[in-house]
């Protein structure tokens, strides 16, 4: 049993290390703000960095429906 969960462990972290990271001179916090800058926007839920180069953005609009944008990283536009 031991030996399984180290492969896991293992396996995880060579994953992990291979994932690609969001290009040098991207600004997350500017990406975020400018989300709660928005006057609809109640919070933001959830960030996460897509290796196909783009960030998922979920938040929730103050009148609780929740939104999914992908973000180009060196622009801050939303991409479709």
């Amino acid at each position: 049993m031991r030996l399984i969960v180290s492969t896991l462990f293992l396996g995880l972290s060579v994953t992990t290390a291979c994932a690609s990271p969001p290009p040098e001179g991207s600004k997350l916090s500017e990406i975020i703000a400018k989300i709660e800058q928005n006057a609809d926007t109640a919070f933001v839920d959830e960030v996460d960095w897509n290796d196909r180069g783009y960030y998922e953005i979920e938040y929730v609009t103050k009148a609780g429906a929740k939104v999914e944008a992908k973000v180009d990283p060196k622009t801050g536009e939303n991409i479709r």
